[in-house]
């Protein structure tokens, strides 16, 4: 169940012929309220019933932070609607103005002939489409690719942001650093990992180049290998996600120090290096990520 809340993936249970595209009027009110009240900064926690362990606080803030540089125009046009039950689902397509238009899943319930917010989200299953149910999973639909990859990589690092609190809390801090060397980062199979899968270099070289392929390929990353010598060379991560989860989700905020979270992050990657025979320099914690490699 926290994993489902976690991720907060939008599920839509059963298709019934119902299901509709076209906005019923009344569920177009919820919307037009919904939008006029966050435009003017009068949606109020009580207007907010968010699944537990969520509050309807933390959900208000992050909603609020979501829309400080809202384009109103794009979001008074007229949503795809689905319901079932007393739950909607409004499904509309924001940032086309900025040049990076992004759909997105803002959820309602509707109790007593009132409606309150739940949640938003970025990713979202068109289960919905199915049709028929039961149904083969072989034929349920995809979503495009990167969108996978900020799943995996979200219920990824929620569990080992569990984990590292959970040693921390019984063994203390140093252990569970400790921990994210010889487990997460895992220097020496890493290292192991790179001078097999790329056995044509030394292990040192086949490191950085097997790291850019890795992180690229496999996790999702945007990499550039900028610089490639024999005692020198460097990586460039464009918008990891690893970053940028932290800074777009709400649990992981609450669950981890934004400290603990660079060190775990610089933790792995200086067990890595060393493993590989590297010194490692990290720069930046934005937007642009360096790592800068010497020997």
């Amino acid at each position: 169940m926290r994993r489902k809340i976690a991720v907060a993936v939008f599920l839509a249970l059963i298709v019934v012929p119902s299901f509709v595209s076209a906005a019923p009027q009344d569920d177009l009110t919820i919307w037009k309220e919904f939008v006029q009240l966050l435009k003017t900064d009068a949606l109020t926690a009580d207007r907010v019933r968010p699944a537990s362990p969520l509050t309807p606080e933390s959900q208000l803030a992050l909603l609020r932070d979501f829309a400080k540089n809202a384009t109103w125009e794009e979001w008074e046009a007229a949503p795809e609607v689905v319901r079932y039950g007393n739950l909607v689902s409004f499904i509309i397509t924001l940032g086309q103005k900025r040049n990076s238009p992004w759909s997105y899943t803002f959820n309602f319930v509707v109790e007593d002939g009132r409606w309150y917010y739940r949640f938003l989200e970025g990713i979202f299953i068109r289960l919905d489409k199915v049709g028929k149910l039961p149904a083969d999973a072989s034929g349920f639909p995809d979503v495009p690719e990167e969108r996978k990859d900020w799943m995996r990589q979200e219920i990824y690092w929620s569990e080992q942001v569990r984990l590292f609190n959970f040693l921390a809390q019984e063994k203390g801090k140093d252990i569970a650093f400790r921990w994210v060397a010889e487990g997460i980062g895992n220097g020496v199979g890493y290292l192991l990992g790179a001078a097999t899968w790329v056995p044509f270099y030394p292990p040192s070289r086949a490191f950085i180049l097997y790291l850019c392929w890795e992180q690229a390929k496999l996790q999702g990353n945007k990499v550039t290998l900028e610089k490639l010598g024999e005692n020198e060379a460097v990586v460039r991560f464009d918008d990891i996600q690893y970053f940028a989860l932290y800074m777009r989700t709400s649990h992981l905020k609450k669950q981890i120090s934004l400290d603990d979270y660079i060190k775990i992050f610089e933790t792995i990657w200086q067990e890595r290096a060393r493993a590989a025979g590297w010194n490692l320099k990290i720069d930046g914690q934005g937007r642009q990520i360096y790592l800068r490699f010497s020997r």
